[in-house]
């Protein structure tokens, strides 16, 4: 991923990890793990972790710590109604500049004249 991907990236990560959680709860190392089988290589853990506490203190998601084999507690998170609602917004926001982008790439002004 070069480094405009990266750039574009940034802006969509928050909607992208929202969007992984309405599938499954999750934490954090699982989500970078399914983000890098996708492609998402050069995404850090240290990323979705932030990201992770941005969104929880947002009251986006909900947080259960579950015990780890390995450790302290896993952080858990899992989609909440504020976070659905949020995710709903995102995608009507990424289709409306999906659609925008396709009819600037075709050679259109956008305007639907």
């Amino acid at each position: 991923m070069g480094r405009q991907a990266t750039e574009m990236l940034k802006g969509t990560l928050e909607g992208i990890v929202l969007a992984i959680l309405a599938g499954r709860s999750a934490y954090g190392y699982e989500i970078t793990a399914w983000l890098r089988d996708r492609g998402f290589t050069e995404i850090a853990e240290g990323t979705i972790y932030a990201l992770l506490v941005r969104i929880e203190q947002r009251g986006l998601v909900d947080v259960e710590k579950v015990p780890s084999e390995k450790g302290p507690p896993r952080k858990v998170y899992s989609l909440n109604d504020e976070g659905r609602e949020y995710l709903e917004e995102f995608w009507k926001t990424w289709s409306f500049l999906s659609e925008q982008l396709e009819q600037l790439r075709e050679g259109g002004n956008g305007s639907g004249h």
